[in-house]
């Protein structure tokens, strides 16, 4: 396959166009190139400003149905978001999600095996398991693995995704990249509970949802688990490093399909690590600057156990630091927002969005 961004020949099968990083991807596909786009998802309220978009065309469907399947797969690149990723579900509806992360991205890969289409699968950070504090760099092709408990359901969505990662790899004939991402912050991002969205959402939108409702951060387990948190912007960049490489792509066996095809990457910021306790700081301190109130008249954090917050089966990685060195080496890409930047757009956007 060889892309080029000016090509208007090209559509690009964006499943969860409608969603947090899909929304911004279909964005980015609009402005930087002439391609065309085939959005689906179970809704595009993030997308208002696109649904009349000439290139666009957008289908209201779930993955859970085999002729909508098909007919994604018969474009040539299939970029596919779509998933339950909401922590406090995973627990809840541990077979719900491991269908989302694992039953429909298999039948989607096979459809693309059989089309030729090259897949672009989102799976997680969190398939490399129950790291600890002190766990070093997360290297694609060389960390080992360990999950918690099968009595801990918190890993139904981590299995469910490294499965769909192993089905992805061995089935024949199927062109595939695979992108792990590692905490994507920015505009868009989750809900607010009880607003757009019910259940607790990932770790930046409730501390957005905390601040704005006037209520304590609250700290599972003490915030002692680290994460990197990586721009939206970022992520998109890394997509594109992606179309680019296969465009200069000359054939089976050359050193661009090396650099692109069958390989997974990590796409997060080594330099903005933080635990959850210094990311509620960070948040308290911008949220105090976006009102102009002194920091010192918000509600303190508060800790909380992790069962008592999310319910029974919980369990969490303690670290997750990845190694960027193949996405630099193989696509010459490296996350460059700094975490102040990232927390900043993602607030002040959350805070404009949901005062209104």
């Amino acid at each position: 396959m060889t892309l080029r961004l000016d090509d208007s020949s090209i559509t690009v099968a964006i499943v969860g166009c409608g969603g947090f990083i899909g929304s911004h991807l279909l964005d980015a596909v609009l402005e930087r190139t002439r391609w065309r786009v085939f959005g689906v998802d179970l809704d595009f309220y993030r997308l208002q400003h696109r649904l009349n978009h000439e290139r666009c065309e957008f289908l209201c469907a779930d993955l859970a149905d085999p002729a909508v399947v098909e007919r994604i797969a018969q474009f040539p690149l299939v970029v596919n978001l779509a998933a339950i990723c909401t922590p406090s579900r995973y627990m809840g509806e541990a077979c719900e999600v491991i269908r989302s992360n694992y039953d429909h991205p298999a039948a989607l890969a096979e459809a693309c095996a059989r089309s030729g289409a090259w897949l672009v699968h989102f799976s997680t950070s969190e398939i490399y398991g129950r790291t600890a504090p002190d766990s070093g760099e997360l290297i694609e092709d060389e960390t080992p693995v360990v999950f918690g408990p099968v009595a801990a359901s918190r890993w139904s969505y981590a299995t469910a995704k490294l499965l769909a990662e192993r089905f992805i790899a061995g089935l024949p004939g199927l062109k595939w990249t695979v992108v792990r991402p590692f905490n994507f912050v920015g505009p868009y991002m989750d809900f607010m509970p009880g607003v757009d969205g019910e259940g607790i959402p990932r770790v930046l939108a409730n501390f957005s949802t905390a601040l704005l409702r006037g209520e304590p951060l609250k700290l599972v387990n003490g915030g002692k688990a680290k994460r990197c948190f990586t721009s939206v912007h970022d992520a998109v960049d890394f997509l594109f490093a992606l179309f680019n490489a296969a465009g200069q792509d000359a054939g089976p066996g050359t050193a661009s399909t090396a650099g692109v095809f069958s390989q997974a990457f990590n796409v997060g910021n080594p330099d903005n690590e933080l635990t959850v306790a210094e990311l509620a700081a960070k948040m308290r301190q911008i949220y105090a600057e976006i009102r102009g109130v002194d920091v010192a008249t918000l509600p303190e954090p508060q800790n909380v156990p992790g069962e008592v917050y999310y319910g029974a089966g919980y369990d969490d990685s303690m670290r997750r630091m990845p190694s960027v060195e193949k996405a630099e080496r193989l696509l010459g890409f490296r996350a460059s927002t700094p975490i102040d930047v990232c927390l900043r757009e993602s607030l002040a956007w959350f805070v404009n969005h949901y005062s209104v």
